[in-house]
């Protein structure tokens, strides 16, 4: 035995001792005798869940709004805050490490275990935005596990594309672990899509694609992907973001992609925080959500995360890198109820990444977020910083939070 987590709350309200042995959870009783030697953390009746991880991120570009202002608050406010950025010098290698560290330590202290980062390849960034964050993710190791997406730039097809290609080869040679890019923006989604699962085929890697990030049903790259990823007999994981135009479709046709989707294998993450900012500008009334159809994607079987994607930049000004804010719009905009839009953002993230799903059960990894809450309703609608965040039974990270109400007499 390593360690004692004593005095914790499931979410059962049982108050437990956790034992952890060799990184696993080994032992929960409701009084534990620990050897003089072991580790012994009082947790003080705070409630025990699983860890948080966060899917999408954009940790390239995260935290630059300060000195990058989309000024116009829409997409192509956010297309000229990048390329004034850019053309002022704004954007340097030591900048975006520095930047990236501390957006993963800030998703780190709200309980962040996992996290998967798109990261820009081609055009004028090559592959320097990639060197960027694997020097930043050298600063981790074996306190959170980091998974880099190539996204390359469009277009990825044809002879416009050809530099982007070479990019994302250049990438993949430099160990990034998942094939990106965005076919909607392609001439030939289509064929972005197939070049995207020959590449990863060859590099044995999976895909994380940008599909249909519009409200415009006419563009609906969804379908394609399902079929392509079935009829190539794809072996790796296979993810699609946003899928915002899905939920614009007719009922029938959800429910019929949705079933293809799930045919197909693959996973979705819906991105409220950045897709509720930019998408719906030009409608009048009834403004659309932005959302993916999840509830039918939910119904037909395929697995649905929710993620960031943007914090602090020019397509989401806002965010406070805690999944629990993700969470919450999970329940007031994406209609689910707190266990299940719990469950988005923990376990359902981490399978999207491709790691195990965690219980606080005896035999499971001790990846487990602590925090000052009496439910997980609580714990999402307050957002308590005060937390304990463990990574295989490790103690990564740790925030408390004091409040004080001054009365005078």
């Amino acid at each position: 035995m390593d360690r004692v987590l004593r005095d914790g709350r499931l979410s059962d309200d049982r108050r437990v001792d956790i034992e952890i042995t060799d990184g696993l959870i080994s032992r929960i009783v409701t009084s534990a005798e620990s050897p003089p030697d072991t580790l012994v953390d009082d947790l003080n009746g705070w409630l025990v869940l699983p860890a948080l991880a966060e899917p999408h991120a954009h940790l390239d570009s995260a935290l630059t709004a300060e000195f990058a202002p989309n000024r116009r608050g829409d997409l192509q406010g956010a297309f000229d805050a990048g390329d004034e950025a850019f053309a002022a010098g704004n954007i340097t290698h030591e900048g975006m490490v520095a930047r990236a560290v501390n957006a993963i330590e800030l998703l780190m202290v709200h309980g962040v275990t996992a996290v998967r980062s798109h990261v820009a390849v081609g055009g004028r960034f090559g592959v320097r935005h990639v060197v960027a964050l694997q020097e930043a993710r050298s600063h981790f190791g074996g306190l959170i596990d980091i998974e880099l997406v190539a996204i390359t730039l469009s277009p990825m097809t044809g002879t416009a594309g050809a530099e982007n290609r070479a990019a994302l080869l250049e990438a993949i040679e430099l160990g990034v672990d998942r094939v990106g890019g965005c076919p909607h923006l392609d001439p030939d989604g289509a064929g972005l899509i197939e070049n995207a699962i020959k590449v990863a085929a060859d590099a044995g890697i999976g895909i994380d694609l940008h599909v249909d990030e519009t409200l415009d049903p006419s563009v609906f790259t969804l379908r394609e992907l399902a079929h392509q990823v079935q009829g190539s007999g794809f072996e790796h994981p296979v993810t699609a973001s946003h899928c915002v135009s899905l939920g614009m479709q007719a009922p029938q046709v959800q429910v019929e992609v949705a079933r293809e989707v799930a045919s197909a294998g693959i996973n979705v993450i819906t991105l409220p925080q950045t897709n509720l900012f930019l998408q719906g500008r030009n409608h009048q009334t009834a403004i659309p959500r932005g959302l993916t159809a999840i509830r039918t994607l939910q119904e037909a079987g395929v697995l649905v995360a929710a993620g960031a994607d943007n914090v602090q930049d020019i397509y989401n000004l806002v965010g406070r890198s805690d999944p629990l804010e993700t969470a919450a719009l999970m329940v007031m905009a994406g209609h689910q109820l707190p266990d299940i839009a719990y469950e988005m953002v923990s376990n359902d993230a981490r399978e999207c990444i491709g790691l195990l799903r965690v219980d606080v059960a005896v035999g499971a990894p001790a990846d487990l977020l602590v925090i000052d809450a009496t439910s997980i309703r609580h714990a999402m609608a307050d957002a308590p910083l005060s937390r304990r965040v463990y990574h295989n039974g490790l103690l990564v990270a740790s925030a408390n939070q004091q409040t004080v109400v001054h009365r005078t007499e």
